[in-house]
């Protein structure tokens, strides 16, 4: 007998031709589940930085429903990879998508009673789903060979566009459907997202078999994980065998960081200059676009040049992005249309490449350890940026948060050339 609150090892043979089956499978129902799981999650950005002005008074609060967010997608995906460790990707992954349903349901109930407590509590549930749609990109890669890891993973990041692109032009009717059920319109977008979040559950759940960590796991006879130890013990020990791991995470940090203090300023930004509301949509879903439409090229990019050189890419991409918000002015313009897309794809580069190396060498046994450990990390700094971003813009102004961005993409830079350095599995 399995022993207890453990998975049962399958009794069917791990074949080659059942390996390749099943990573087929996985990628599609991910893909499947990252469309509608994207939509459920991005389809507030243009509006959370708004609702939190509004319930707290203050342009300077304005980031912080997005800066909890992203403090609970950090916060779920250690934990979250943890169940994943004992339980399979199947487990987290839809338990992330339960969880991120009743943050967007929570949300739409401090509109309600105009509670801004209430607004961060459910924002840090809604971070739940971020980090299932982050924890599905490594899933991807538990069965792929290295030579066509990145593209695995990109593939399934790519999924994200059409139910991210979508989300953000929602923005617009979901206000109306709100307006019509007698809630606040700005509370809409998370009405409906709700429904998105709820529908990735039930694709991961009754599609994501078999399970691709535990098979993975089966293939190679690596056992379960057992209790002894820490979970961040683990996590150090690896760290200190690999080094570039720690290039990773810093890539996966910076970049991640760049992009959310400014994408969720900028909403603010621009209604400040008089952009509808709708307008807004529109450069949060072109910023969308960048971030995922082209992941796959990217991914086809870091199998085929390696992932620091792609690490490369994503810095100059962010520089430039960068550049051109700091030039914007307030309002709707070319400036932030191009800056927001550039920023996005500068991300896609930076993240895809990054995630490939912490799969590449994070080793199978504690291998969600170190990818949730890896988005902790992420999502911790980020949240501090988004926070301080808001302190920043109301002091200053939104260009001058752009240049102080440029630091951050100096330390993804840096790992670039670090992650050089320690060699690169799809190179002979």
């Amino acid at each position: 007998m399995s022993a207890p609150g453990r998975p049962r090892a399958s009794s069917e043979a791990v074949t080659p031709d059942r390996l390749v089956a099943a990573q087929r499978r996985t990628v599609l129902t991910l893909a499947a589940a990252q469309a509608v799981g994207a939509m459920g999650i991005t389809i507030g950005i243009a509006t959370a930085s708004l609702l939190a002005r509004d319930l707290s008074g203050s342009d300077d609060q304005a980031g912080l429903a997005q800066t909890a967010q992203v403090l609970g997608a950090a916060v779920a995906s250690y934990l979250l990879a943890r169940l994943m460790s004992r339980r399979g990707r199947r487990a987290g992954l839809v338990t992330g998508y339960l969880i991120g349903a009743c943050g967007a349901v929570i949300v739409v109930l401090a509109g309600v009673v105009g509670s801004m407590p209430l607004l961060l509590l459910g924002a840090v549930l809604l971070g739940a789903t971020t980090a299932a749609n982050s924890g599905s990109r490594y899933a991807a890669t538990d069965l792929a060979p290295v030579e066509s890891r990145a593209r695995a993973l990109s593939t399934v990041v790519w999924a994200s566009t059409i139910g991210a692109v979508a989300g953000p032009n929602l923005t617009g009717p979901s206000g109306a459907l709100a307006r019509s059920l007698g809630i606040p319109a700005l509370t809409g977008p998370f009405a409906l997202g709700s429904l998105g979040m709820l529908a990735a559950a039930l694709v991961v759940g009754l599609f994501l078999r078999p399970d691709p960590l535990l098979l993975s796991r089966s293939a190679k006879g690596t056992p379960p994980v057992t209790p002894t130890g820490t979970s961040w013990g683990r996590v150090v020990a690896a760290v200190r065998a690999r080094p570039v791991l720690a290039h990773a995470v810093l890539a996966l940090a910076a970049a991640h960081a760049v992009m959310v203090a400014v994408m969720v300023m900028t909403p603010l930004h621009m209604e400040h200059g008089g952009a509808e509301l709708r307008v807004i949509g529109i450069v949060i879903s072109v910023h969308v676009l960048g971030m995922f439409a082209f992941s796959p090229l990217v991914g086809l990019a870091a199998d085929r040049h390696g992932r620091a050189a792609t690490l490369g890419v994503g810095a100059g991409l962010l520089a430039v992005s960068l550049v051109l918000c700091a030039g914007s002015p307030e309002g709707s313009s070319w400036q932030i249309f191009a800056g927001l897309f550039l920023l996005g794809l500068g991300w896609s580069f930076a993240t895809v490449s990054a995630s490939t190396l912490v799969a590449d060498h994070a080793p199978l046994d504690v291998r969600p350890d170190v990818q949730g450990a890896a988005d902790l990390v992420m999502g911790v700094t980020a949240a501090a940026a988004g926070g301080l971003a808001g302190l920043v813009v109301g002091t200053w102004g939104y260009g001058t948060l752009s240049w102080v961005a440029v630091g951050l993409v100096l330390a993804l830079v840096v790992a670039a050339f670090g992650a050089a350095g320690e060699g690169d599995l799809t190179k002979p």
